[in-house]
Protein backbone atom coordinates (compact mmCIF):
# COMPACT_ATOMS: atom_id res chain seq x y z
CA UNK A 1 0.00 0.00 0.00
CA UNK A 2 1.27 3.48 -0.89
CA UNK A 3 1.66 6.45 1.39
CA UNK A 4 -1.27 7.82 3.42
CA UNK A 5 -3.24 10.75 1.98
CA UNK A 6 -5.36 12.66 4.49
CA UNK A 7 -8.70 14.33 3.82
CA UNK A 8 -9.89 17.78 4.87
CA UNK A 9 -13.67 17.91 4.67
CA UNK A 10 -15.25 21.11 3.31
CA UNK A 11 -18.94 20.14 3.52
CA UNK A 12 -19.77 22.35 6.51
CA UNK A 13 -18.10 25.45 5.06
CA UNK A 14 -17.33 25.71 1.36
CA UNK A 15 -19.80 23.02 0.32
CA UNK A 16 -22.89 24.92 1.35
CA UNK A 17 -21.25 28.28 0.62
CA UNK A 18 -20.80 27.19 -3.00
CA UNK A 19 -24.09 25.36 -3.54
CA UNK A 20 -26.61 26.49 -0.91
CA UNK A 21 -25.77 30.21 -0.72
CA UNK A 22 -24.30 29.66 2.77
CA UNK A 23 -27.71 28.73 4.22
CA UNK A 24 -26.82 25.51 6.05
CA UNK A 25 -28.04 25.80 9.63
CA UNK A 26 -26.39 24.35 12.70
CA UNK A 27 -29.17 21.77 13.06
CA UNK A 28 -28.51 20.56 9.50
CA UNK A 29 -24.78 20.27 10.26
CA UNK A 30 -24.75 18.29 13.51
CA UNK A 31 -25.72 14.87 12.08
CA UNK A 32 -22.99 15.31 9.43
CA UNK A 33 -20.46 16.27 12.10
CA UNK A 34 -21.23 13.11 14.09
CA UNK A 35 -20.56 11.01 10.97
CA UNK A 36 -17.36 12.92 10.18
CA UNK A 37 -16.09 12.11 13.68
CA UNK A 38 -16.42 8.40 12.91
CA UNK A 39 -15.38 8.64 9.25
CA UNK A 40 -11.72 9.35 9.94
CA UNK A 41 -11.23 12.70 8.21
CA UNK A 42 -8.12 14.54 9.34
CA UNK A 43 -9.69 18.01 9.56
CA UNK A 44 -12.99 19.77 8.93
CA UNK A 45 -13.54 23.30 7.65
CA UNK A 46 -16.13 24.99 9.85
CA UNK A 47 -15.75 28.78 9.87
CA UNK A 48 -14.89 31.82 7.75
CA UNK A 49 -16.17 35.38 7.76
CA UNK A 50 -18.94 34.72 5.22
CA UNK A 51 -20.11 31.66 7.18
CA UNK A 52 -20.26 33.62 10.42
CA UNK A 53 -22.10 36.49 8.75
CA UNK A 54 -24.68 34.23 7.08
CA UNK A 55 -25.19 32.21 10.25
CA UNK A 56 -26.29 35.40 12.00
CA UNK A 57 -28.22 37.08 9.19
CA UNK A 58 -30.01 34.20 7.52
CA UNK A 59 -29.95 31.16 9.81
CA UNK A 60 -30.35 33.13 13.06
CA UNK A 61 -27.67 30.85 14.51
CA UNK A 62 -25.03 32.01 16.96
CA UNK A 63 -21.78 31.10 15.15
CA UNK A 64 -19.87 30.74 18.41
CA UNK A 65 -22.45 28.28 19.72
CA UNK A 66 -22.24 26.48 16.38
CA UNK A 67 -18.51 26.01 16.91
CA UNK A 68 -19.07 24.60 20.42
CA UNK A 69 -21.71 22.15 19.20
CA UNK A 70 -19.58 21.02 16.27
CA UNK A 71 -16.58 20.48 18.53
CA UNK A 72 -18.74 18.41 20.89
CA UNK A 73 -20.00 16.31 17.96
CA UNK A 74 -16.52 15.73 16.52
CA UNK A 75 -13.81 16.00 19.17
CA UNK A 76 -11.14 14.20 17.12
CA UNK A 77 -10.62 16.02 13.76
CA UNK A 78 -8.91 19.38 13.64
CA UNK A 79 -11.50 22.12 13.18
CA UNK A 80 -10.34 24.68 10.65
CA UNK A 81 -11.22 28.36 10.44
CA UNK A 82 -10.12 31.01 7.95
CA UNK A 83 -8.75 34.48 8.49
CA UNK A 84 -8.13 36.92 5.66
CA UNK A 85 -5.22 38.61 7.40
CA UNK A 86 -5.79 42.30 7.95
CA UNK A 87 -8.94 42.30 5.81
CA UNK A 88 -11.19 40.90 8.48
CA UNK A 89 -14.58 40.82 6.79
CA UNK A 90 -15.01 40.98 3.03
CA UNK A 91 -14.08 44.57 2.18
CA UNK A 92 -13.91 45.64 5.82
CA UNK A 93 -10.48 46.58 7.14
CA UNK A 94 -10.45 46.25 10.91
CA UNK A 95 -8.08 47.73 13.51
CA UNK A 96 -5.36 45.49 14.86
CA UNK A 97 -7.02 44.86 18.24
CA UNK A 98 -10.11 43.44 16.50
CA UNK A 99 -7.92 41.24 14.29
CA UNK A 100 -6.08 39.84 17.31
CA UNK A 101 -9.34 39.22 19.11
CA UNK A 102 -10.76 37.45 16.06
CA UNK A 103 -7.95 34.88 16.16
CA UNK A 104 -8.17 34.51 19.94
CA UNK A 105 -11.96 33.99 19.98
CA UNK A 106 -11.86 31.56 17.07
CA UNK A 107 -9.39 29.34 18.92
CA UNK A 108 -11.13 29.79 22.27
CA UNK A 109 -14.38 28.54 20.75
CA UNK A 110 -13.04 25.32 19.29
CA UNK A 111 -10.96 25.88 16.15
CA UNK A 112 -7.45 24.44 16.34
CA UNK A 113 -6.33 24.91 12.73
CA UNK A 114 -6.12 28.53 11.55
CA UNK A 115 -5.73 29.18 7.83
CA UNK A 116 -4.63 32.66 6.73
CA UNK A 117 -4.94 33.89 3.19
CA UNK A 118 -4.38 37.01 1.14
CA UNK A 119 -5.44 37.11 -2.48
CA UNK A 120 -2.43 39.26 -3.39
CA UNK A 121 -0.03 36.75 -1.81
CA UNK A 122 1.25 39.50 0.50
CA UNK A 123 2.91 37.59 3.35
CA UNK A 124 2.99 40.75 5.49
CA UNK A 125 -0.80 40.59 5.63
CA UNK A 126 -0.71 37.05 7.08
CA UNK A 127 2.27 36.97 9.42
CA UNK A 128 0.75 38.47 12.57
CA UNK A 129 -2.25 36.15 12.78
CA UNK A 130 -0.27 33.03 11.87
CA UNK A 131 2.31 33.76 14.57
CA UNK A 132 -0.43 34.62 17.08
CA UNK A 133 -2.40 31.44 16.30
CA UNK A 134 0.70 29.31 16.78
CA UNK A 135 1.45 31.01 20.09
CA UNK A 136 -2.07 30.10 21.25
CA UNK A 137 -1.50 26.42 20.52
CA UNK A 138 -3.25 26.09 17.16
CA UNK A 139 -1.81 24.51 14.04
CA UNK A 140 -1.44 26.95 11.16
CA UNK A 141 -1.91 26.86 7.42
CA UNK A 142 -1.26 29.57 4.84
CA UNK A 143 -3.16 29.71 1.57
CA UNK A 144 -1.43 30.48 -1.71
CA UNK A 145 -4.32 31.52 -3.94
CA UNK A 146 -3.88 30.31 -7.50
CA UNK A 147 -4.48 32.55 -10.49
CA UNK A 148 -3.55 32.82 -14.15
CA UNK A 149 -1.76 35.97 -15.30
CA UNK A 150 1.66 37.09 -16.50
CA UNK A 151 2.77 37.53 -12.88
CA UNK A 152 1.41 34.31 -11.34
CA UNK A 153 4.36 32.08 -12.22
CA UNK A 154 5.70 28.87 -10.69
CA UNK A 155 8.68 30.88 -9.45
CA UNK A 156 6.35 33.28 -7.62
CA UNK A 157 4.53 30.47 -5.84
CA UNK A 158 7.77 28.72 -4.89
CA UNK A 159 9.16 31.94 -3.42
CA UNK A 160 5.97 32.69 -1.48
CA UNK A 161 5.86 29.17 0.00
CA UNK A 162 9.49 29.48 1.11
CA UNK A 163 8.86 32.93 2.62
CA UNK A 164 5.87 31.64 4.59
CA UNK A 165 7.87 28.80 6.11
CA UNK A 166 10.80 31.04 6.97
CA UNK A 167 8.77 33.89 8.46
CA UNK A 168 5.91 32.09 10.18
CA UNK A 169 7.01 28.46 10.73
CA UNK A 170 3.64 27.55 9.24
CA UNK A 171 2.59 23.90 9.61
CA UNK A 172 0.91 23.56 6.23
CA UNK A 173 0.86 25.26 2.85
CA UNK A 174 -2.53 25.30 1.17
CA UNK A 175 -2.89 25.64 -2.60
CA UNK A 176 -6.22 27.43 -2.86
CA UNK A 177 -7.66 27.19 -6.36
CA UNK A 178 -10.85 29.17 -5.75
CA UNK A 179 -11.69 29.40 -9.44
CA UNK A 180 -11.01 25.79 -10.35
CA UNK A 181 -8.32 27.07 -12.71
CA UNK A 182 -5.47 24.59 -12.31
CA UNK A 183 -5.22 22.41 -15.41
CA UNK A 184 -3.56 19.00 -15.71
CA UNK A 185 -0.98 20.64 -18.00
CA UNK A 186 0.05 23.17 -15.34
CA UNK A 187 -0.41 21.00 -12.26
CA UNK A 188 2.85 19.04 -12.11
CA UNK A 189 5.25 21.99 -12.45
CA UNK A 190 3.20 24.16 -10.07
CA UNK A 191 3.00 21.50 -7.37
CA UNK A 192 6.69 20.63 -7.64
CA UNK A 193 7.62 24.32 -7.34
CA UNK A 194 5.51 24.75 -4.21
CA UNK A 195 6.92 21.53 -2.76
CA UNK A 196 10.45 22.94 -3.22
CA UNK A 197 9.42 26.11 -1.39
CA UNK A 198 7.49 24.32 1.36
CA UNK A 199 10.25 21.87 2.20
CA UNK A 200 9.00 19.26 4.66
CA UNK A 201 5.70 21.03 5.46
CA UNK A 202 2.37 19.48 4.62
CA UNK A 203 0.79 20.66 1.37
CA UNK A 204 -2.99 20.59 1.07
CA UNK A 205 -4.90 21.15 -2.18
CA UNK A 206 -8.23 22.96 -2.40
CA UNK A 207 -9.98 23.34 -5.74
CA UNK A 208 -13.47 23.74 -7.16
CA UNK A 209 -15.06 21.47 -9.74
CA UNK A 210 -16.57 24.24 -11.88
CA UNK A 211 -14.40 23.44 -14.91
CA UNK A 212 -14.52 19.67 -14.56
CA UNK A 213 -10.76 19.52 -14.03
CA UNK A 214 -10.40 19.33 -10.24
CA UNK A 215 -10.78 15.57 -9.78
CA UNK A 216 -8.02 14.84 -12.28
CA UNK A 217 -5.82 17.61 -10.86
CA UNK A 218 -6.15 16.05 -7.39
CA UNK A 219 -4.80 12.75 -8.66
CA UNK A 220 -1.87 14.50 -10.33
CA UNK A 221 -1.30 16.38 -7.08
CA UNK A 222 -0.72 13.33 -4.91
CA UNK A 223 1.84 12.10 -7.45
CA UNK A 224 3.72 15.41 -7.16
CA UNK A 225 4.00 16.10 -3.44
CA UNK A 226 0.46 16.84 -2.23
CA UNK A 227 -0.27 15.27 1.20
CA UNK A 228 -3.86 16.31 1.89
CA UNK A 229 -6.93 16.82 -0.33
CA UNK A 230 -9.95 19.00 0.42
CA UNK A 231 -13.27 17.41 -0.53
CA UNK A 232 -16.96 17.70 0.24
CA UNK A 233 -19.50 14.96 0.85
CA UNK A 234 -21.85 14.70 -2.10
CA UNK A 235 -24.46 16.23 -2.54
CA UNK A 236 -22.47 19.24 -1.23
CA UNK A 237 -19.70 18.57 -3.73
CA UNK A 238 -19.16 18.93 -7.48
CA UNK A 239 -20.48 21.90 -9.46
CA UNK A 240 -19.14 25.10 -7.92
CA UNK A 241 -17.96 23.17 -4.82
CA UNK A 242 -15.05 20.78 -4.27
CA UNK A 243 -14.65 17.29 -5.75
CA UNK A 244 -16.68 14.69 -3.89
CA UNK A 245 -15.04 12.89 -1.00
CA UNK A 246 -16.57 9.61 -2.18
CA UNK A 247 -14.99 9.74 -5.66
CA UNK A 248 -11.65 11.15 -4.50
CA UNK A 249 -11.23 8.34 -1.97
CA UNK A 250 -12.18 5.76 -4.58
CA UNK A 251 -9.64 7.16 -7.03
CA UNK A 252 -6.88 7.36 -4.42
CA UNK A 253 -7.33 3.73 -3.48
CA UNK A 254 -7.35 2.73 -7.15
CA UNK A 255 -3.95 4.43 -7.52
CA UNK A 256 -2.55 2.52 -4.55
CA UNK A 257 -2.68 5.24 -1.92
CA UNK A 258 -3.97 4.58 1.60
CA UNK A 259 -6.90 6.63 2.87
CA UNK A 260 -8.20 6.04 6.40
CA UNK A 261 -11.85 6.79 5.66
CA UNK A 262 -14.90 4.80 6.78
CA UNK A 263 -17.05 4.72 3.63
CA UNK A 264 -20.21 3.69 5.51
CA UNK A 265 -20.09 6.80 7.70
CA UNK A 266 -19.58 9.03 4.66
CA UNK A 267 -22.54 7.37 2.93
CA UNK A 268 -24.74 7.93 5.99
CA UNK A 269 -23.81 11.63 5.99
CA UNK A 270 -24.53 11.78 2.26
CA UNK A 271 -28.02 10.34 2.76
CA UNK A 272 -28.74 12.91 5.49
CA UNK A 273 -27.68 15.75 3.18
CA UNK A 274 -29.85 14.40 0.37
CA UNK A 275 -32.84 14.40 2.71
CA UNK A 276 -32.07 17.98 3.82
CA UNK A 277 -31.84 19.06 0.18
CA UNK A 278 -35.14 17.36 -0.65
CA UNK A 279 -36.94 18.79 2.36
CA UNK A 280 -35.78 22.36 1.77
CA UNK A 281 -35.73 22.40 -2.03
CA UNK A 282 -31.97 22.89 -2.20
CA UNK A 283 -29.78 21.93 -5.19
CA UNK A 284 -27.32 19.08 -5.26
CA UNK A 285 -23.89 19.27 -6.83
CA UNK A 286 -23.64 18.08 -10.43
CA UNK A 287 -20.67 17.69 -12.79
CA UNK A 288 -20.02 20.76 -14.92
CA UNK A 289 -19.11 20.79 -18.60
CA UNK A 290 -15.75 22.25 -19.56
CA UNK A 291 -15.96 25.94 -20.48
CA UNK A 292 -12.77 27.34 -21.99
CA UNK A 293 -13.89 30.98 -21.54
CA UNK A 294 -13.78 30.54 -17.76
CA UNK A 295 -9.98 30.76 -17.97
CA UNK A 296 -10.27 34.22 -19.53
CA UNK A 297 -12.51 35.99 -17.00
CA UNK A 298 -11.80 33.68 -13.97
CA UNK A 299 -14.99 34.85 -12.24
CA UNK A 300 -15.93 32.46 -9.39
CA UNK A 301 -19.04 30.42 -10.16
CA UNK A 302 -21.31 31.96 -7.51
CA UNK A 303 -20.53 35.47 -8.74
CA UNK A 304 -21.70 34.88 -12.31
CA UNK A 305 -25.34 34.51 -11.28
CA UNK A 306 -25.08 37.61 -9.06
CA UNK A 307 -23.68 39.66 -11.94
CA UNK A 308 -26.54 38.56 -14.19
CA UNK A 309 -29.00 39.59 -11.49
CA UNK A 310 -27.41 43.04 -11.08
CA UNK A 311 -27.54 43.69 -14.81
CA UNK A 312 -31.14 42.47 -15.00
CA UNK A 313 -32.14 44.92 -12.24
CA UNK A 314 -30.51 47.71 -14.22
CA UNK A 315 -32.31 46.45 -17.39
CA UNK A 316 -28.93 45.79 -18.98
CA UNK A 317 -28.93 42.01 -19.18
CA UNK A 318 -28.10 42.23 -22.87
CA UNK A 319 -24.77 43.74 -21.77
CA UNK A 320 -23.65 40.54 -20.03
CA UNK A 321 -21.19 39.48 -22.79
CA UNK A 322 -19.76 43.01 -22.70
CA UNK A 323 -19.41 42.75 -18.91
CA UNK A 324 -17.37 39.56 -19.23
CA UNK A 325 -15.01 41.40 -21.60
CA UNK A 326 -14.90 44.45 -19.31
CA UNK A 327 -13.93 42.33 -16.31
CA UNK A 328 -10.84 41.18 -18.22
CA UNK A 329 -9.94 44.79 -19.11
CA UNK A 330 -10.35 46.03 -15.53
CA UNK A 331 -8.33 43.15 -14.12
CA UNK A 332 -5.45 43.94 -16.50
CA UNK A 333 -5.70 47.68 -15.71
CA UNK A 334 -5.52 46.98 -11.96
CA UNK A 335 -2.39 44.84 -12.12
CA UNK A 336 -3.83 41.31 -12.36
CA UNK A 337 -5.46 40.84 -8.94
CA UNK A 338 -6.51 37.27 -8.17
CA UNK A 339 -10.23 36.74 -8.76
CA UNK A 340 -11.04 35.81 -5.19
CA UNK A 341 -12.82 37.73 -2.38
CA UNK A 342 -12.58 40.70 -2.13
CA UNK A 343 -10.73 41.29 -5.41
CA UNK A 344 -13.18 39.48 -7.66
CA UNK A 345 -15.94 41.73 -6.34
CA UNK A 346 -13.77 44.84 -6.68
CA UNK A 347 -12.99 44.08 -10.33
CA UNK A 348 -16.56 43.06 -11.22
CA UNK A 349 -18.17 46.05 -9.51
CA UNK A 350 -15.87 48.47 -11.32
CA UNK A 351 -16.63 46.70 -14.62
CA UNK A 352 -20.39 47.06 -14.03
CA UNK A 353 -20.02 50.76 -13.22
CA UNK A 354 -17.93 51.28 -16.36
CA UNK A 355 -20.67 49.69 -18.49
CA UNK A 356 -23.57 51.48 -16.81
CA UNK A 357 -21.92 54.93 -16.99
CA UNK A 358 -20.42 54.31 -20.41
CA UNK A 359 -17.08 55.74 -19.24
CA UNK A 360 -14.23 53.84 -17.67
CA UNK A 361 -13.33 54.91 -14.11
CA UNK A 362 -15.62 57.95 -14.22
CA UNK A 363 -17.07 56.65 -10.95
CA UNK A 364 -14.83 54.68 -8.60
CA UNK A 365 -15.93 52.88 -5.40
CA UNK A 366 -13.84 53.38 -2.27
CA UNK A 367 -12.83 49.71 -2.39
CA UNK A 368 -11.01 50.28 -5.68
CA UNK A 369 -9.14 53.19 -4.08
CA UNK A 370 -8.23 50.99 -1.11
CA UNK A 371 -6.96 48.34 -3.49
CA UNK A 372 -4.68 50.61 -5.57
CA UNK A 373 -3.30 52.22 -2.40
CA UNK A 374 -2.33 48.78 -1.05
CA UNK A 375 -4.75 48.68 1.87
CA UNK A 376 -5.57 45.03 1.06
CA UNK A 377 -1.92 44.12 0.46
CA UNK A 378 0.99 44.95 -1.83
CA UNK A 379 0.05 44.74 -5.51
CA UNK A 380 1.74 42.04 -7.57
CA UNK A 381 1.95 44.32 -10.62
CA UNK A 382 1.64 48.04 -11.31
CA UNK A 383 -1.72 49.63 -12.03
CA UNK A 384 -1.87 51.21 -15.49
CA UNK A 385 -0.57 54.80 -14.88
CA UNK A 386 -3.48 56.60 -16.59
CA UNK A 387 -5.99 54.44 -14.74
CA UNK A 388 -4.23 55.06 -11.42
CA UNK A 389 -4.39 58.83 -12.00
CA UNK A 390 -8.13 58.67 -12.72
CA UNK A 391 -8.82 56.55 -9.63
CA UNK A 392 -6.81 58.73 -7.24
CA UNK A 393 -8.28 61.94 -8.65
CA UNK A 394 -11.72 60.70 -7.53
CA UNK A 395 -10.64 59.40 -4.10
CA UNK A 396 -12.03 60.99 -0.96
CA UNK A 397 -9.88 61.75 2.07
CA UNK A 398 -11.55 58.93 4.03
CA UNK A 399 -10.83 56.43 1.24
CA UNK A 400 -7.15 57.44 1.24
CA UNK A 401 -6.77 56.98 5.00
CA UNK A 402 -4.25 54.18 5.73
CA UNK A 403 -5.50 51.26 7.86
CA UNK A 404 -2.61 51.80 10.27
CA UNK A 405 -4.24 55.04 11.40
CA UNK A 406 -7.38 53.27 12.64
CA UNK A 407 -8.12 53.72 16.33
CA UNK A 408 -8.42 50.60 18.54
CA UNK A 409 -12.05 49.45 18.63
CA UNK A 410 -12.24 47.27 21.75
CA UNK A 411 -12.28 50.03 24.42
CA UNK A 412 -15.35 51.68 22.88
CA UNK A 413 -17.07 48.31 22.41
CA UNK A 414 -16.49 47.34 26.03
CA UNK A 415 -17.81 50.68 27.21
CA UNK A 416 -20.90 50.48 25.01
CA UNK A 417 -21.71 46.83 25.82
CA UNK A 418 -20.34 46.35 29.37
CA UNK A 419 -22.37 43.21 30.09
CA UNK A 420 -21.84 41.46 26.78
CA UNK A 421 -19.31 38.70 26.20
CA UNK A 422 -16.28 39.24 23.97
CA UNK A 423 -17.96 36.96 21.43
CA UNK A 424 -21.13 39.06 21.31
CA UNK A 425 -19.20 42.33 21.10
CA UNK A 426 -17.17 40.97 18.18
CA UNK A 427 -20.36 40.08 16.29
CA UNK A 428 -21.80 43.52 16.99
CA UNK A 429 -18.70 45.14 15.53
CA UNK A 430 -18.48 43.01 12.39
CA UNK A 431 -22.18 42.47 11.54
CA UNK A 432 -25.08 44.98 11.45
CA UNK A 433 -26.40 45.23 14.99
CA UNK A 434 -30.01 44.70 13.92
CA UNK A 435 -29.05 41.28 12.52
CA UNK A 436 -27.22 40.39 15.74
CA UNK A 437 -30.24 41.47 17.82
CA UNK A 438 -32.54 39.29 15.70
CA UNK A 439 -30.21 36.33 16.11
CA UNK A 440 -29.96 36.76 19.88
CA UNK A 441 -33.76 36.99 20.20
CA UNK A 442 -34.22 33.82 18.16
CA UNK A 443 -31.51 32.05 20.16
CA UNK A 444 -33.31 32.94 23.39
CA UNK A 445 -36.68 31.87 21.97
CA UNK A 446 -35.29 28.50 20.88
CA UNK A 447 -33.87 27.89 24.37
CA UNK A 448 -37.24 28.74 25.94
CA UNK A 449 -39.06 26.37 23.56
CA UNK A 450 -36.68 23.53 24.47
CA UNK A 451 -37.16 24.11 28.19
CA UNK A 452 -40.93 24.19 27.76
CA UNK A 453 -40.87 20.89 25.85
CA UNK A 454 -38.84 19.26 28.64
CA UNK A 455 -41.27 20.55 31.28
CA UNK A 456 -44.20 19.10 29.33
CA UNK A 457 -42.61 15.65 28.99
CA UNK A 458 -43.04 14.67 32.62
CA UNK A 459 -40.77 12.54 34.83
CA UNK A 460 -41.14 9.21 32.96
CA UNK A 461 -40.34 10.72 29.58
CA UNK A 462 -37.44 12.61 31.08
CA UNK A 463 -36.01 9.33 32.37
CA UNK A 464 -36.36 7.82 28.90
CA UNK A 465 -34.57 10.80 27.36
CA UNK A 466 -31.76 10.44 29.90
CA UNK A 467 -31.39 6.77 28.97
CA UNK A 468 -31.30 7.58 25.27
CA UNK A 469 -28.74 10.33 25.86
CA UNK A 470 -26.51 7.90 27.75
CA UNK A 471 -26.95 5.32 24.99
CA UNK A 472 -25.93 7.90 22.37
CA UNK A 473 -22.69 8.52 24.27
CA UNK A 474 -21.67 4.85 23.90
CA UNK A 475 -19.82 5.18 20.63
CA UNK A 476 -18.79 1.52 20.38
CA UNK A 477 -22.39 0.28 20.68
CA UNK A 478 -24.27 -0.14 17.41
CA UNK A 479 -27.78 -0.74 18.84
CA UNK A 480 -29.62 -0.03 22.11
CA UNK A 481 -33.05 -1.42 23.06
CA UNK A 482 -35.12 -0.05 25.95
CA UNK A 483 -38.24 -1.90 27.20
CA UNK A 484 -40.67 -0.51 29.76
CA UNK A 485 -44.01 -2.28 30.01
CA UNK A 486 -45.65 -2.06 26.63
CA UNK A 487 -43.24 0.62 25.41
CA UNK A 488 -40.23 -0.52 23.41
CA UNK A 489 -37.60 1.79 21.91
CA UNK A 490 -34.75 0.63 19.70
CA UNK A 491 -31.99 2.99 18.55
CA UNK A 492 -29.52 2.03 15.81
CA UNK A 493 -26.45 3.95 14.66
Amino acid sequence: MGRVITIRDTTLRDGHQSLWATRMSTDMMLPVAERLERAGVDSVDIMAHVIMDSAVRFCKDNPWERMHLLRKAMPTPMMAAYTAGKVAWGFKIAPSDILRQCTELTIRNGANLITAMNGLLDIDMMVDQLVQAKSLGARTAAALVYSISPVHTDALYEAKARELVERTDVDSIMIKDSGGLITPDRAASLFEAIRRGAGDRQITLHSHAMTGMAGRVYMIGVDHGIDDLQCGIWPLAQGAAQPSLQMVVKNLRAKGYKVNIDDAQVEAASQHLLEVARRHGLPVGEPVEYDDTHYDHQIPGGMLSNLRSQLAQAKLLDKFPQLIEEVQVVRRDLGWPTMVTPFAQIVANQAIINIITGKRYETVPDEVVHYVLGHYGKLLALVEPDVLDKILSRATADARRPPEEMEPALPALRKRFPHASDEERFLRYMIPESAVEDMLREEKARAERRHQQVRELGPVSKTLIDLLAKAASLRDVAEVSIQSGEISVRVQR
